[in-house]
């Protein structure tokens, strides 16, 4: 089993920036994949970005050049951070971190609310 633990969400004005962190807790030893996905009110859940155990990553193309995602294996826990500059009203959106293990079972977070609004 594994938990993960979010946050860093909040309200921002446009062009601002925020970090969201999720914790891995448990059977860490199973992730391969985390990532960070989000859902805007009346809108399916989509992915933002993803970085795998070796460090591959992939975004989302409305995110490129503005959101960095990272990861950190540190003891017992594995954190994935994602760091959004330059954010626009249309990120507005509950994140949800995600974890895949090697055996394509998925994990996901309570969720985290980010407004982007002046």
């Amino acid at each position: 089993q594994v938990h993960l633990v979010e946050s860093g969400g909040g309200l921002v004005q446009p062009g601002g920036s925020l970090r969201l962190s999720c914790a891995a807790y448990g059977s860490i030893f199973t992730i391969n994949t985390m990532g960070w996905y989000r859902q805007a009110p009346g809108a399916e859940r989509e992915l933002v970005a993803a970085v795998t155990s070796r460090g591959s990553t992939n975004y989302a193309d409305s995110v490129k050049g503005r959101f960095t995602i990272s990861r950190d294996n540190a003891g017992n826990t594995v954190t994935v951070y994602l760091q959004m500059n330059v954010l626009k009203p249309e990120d507005t959106a509950v994140y949800y971190c995600k974890a895949t293990t090697y055996s394509y079972v998925n994990y996901w977070g309570q969720g985290t609310q980010v407004t982007v609004s002046s």
